[in-house]
């Protein structure tokens, strides 16, 4: 059973979210909070394997909340919830260990969806956005530069952490490569472990900031 936290300060958007996930089998809403500092408490005491989280909301905002939440934790899953743009967004999420993002007007079955996907692991990052990360790190001036982590992975892994960057699913980097899928989701495994991140996410951020992803790599 997945668990989840909902963290927004709008009850009738909670109420709609619990209402959509508490009607699919392998999924229970097992909190609500109306403010950051109640989903920090709620993630700490119930450990859930997916938090949906706000941005802006009282006494604690959604990224600081979320920073907080996954320092206490290393279990637990956050999605970023907004109904702003992006740009403003998805660079200090992703840094603060959020594991993707969905839009409040979102259909049903892609919240569903982006439920299970973010608690088996995976990134929550659509194609258009990481797109628009690309372009926002494109136009940095303080990028940290590469990692001395980045030593560590052999010619393929950095292929492929390239290809998961650029937000293709484990079966299309197997396909690109000419791969099984499952020896390309080993390889994805081995990366996240060499590289000390906590999914595919992190391994996005690490990507953009050591400058392995162009602007026009996916055009």
């Amino acid at each position: 059973m997945i668990t989840v936290v909902l963290a927004d300060d709008q009850r009738l958007v909670r109420a709609g979210f619990r209402s959509i996930l508490d009607g699919e089998h392998d999924i229970s809403v097992v909190g609500e909070a109306a403010n950051g500092a109640e989903a920090v408490e709620l993630a700490r005491s119930l450990k859930p394997d997916v938090v949906l989280m706000d941005v802006r909301m009282p006494e604690l905002d959604g990224l600081e909340a979320t920073r907080r939440i996954l320092a206490a934790t290393n279990d637990v899953k956050v999605v970023i919830l907004t109904t702003f743009d992006l740009d403003d967004y998805v660079y200090g999420a992703l840094r603060a260990g959020a594991s993707g993002f969905l839009v409040k007007d979102t259909e049903p079955m892609e919240l569903i969806h982006g439920v299970r996907v973010v608690a088996r692991g995976d990134a929550l990052l659509a194609p258009s956005v990481t797109r628009r990360l690309i372009a926002e790190f494109a136009g940095r001036v303080d990028r940290p530069g590469p990692s001395p982590r980045l030593n560590s992975l052999t010619e393929r892994e950095r292929e492929v952490m390239v290809l998961v960057a650029a937000g293709l699913s484990n079966d299309e980097i197997a396909a690109k490569l000419v791969l099984s899928p499952a020896t390309a989701k080993t390889h994805v495994s081995r990366i996240m472990t060499k590289l000390a991140v906590r999914d595919r996410a992190q391994l996005v951020v690490l990507a953009y900031e050591s400058g392995m992803i162009t602007p026009g790599w996916l055009s």
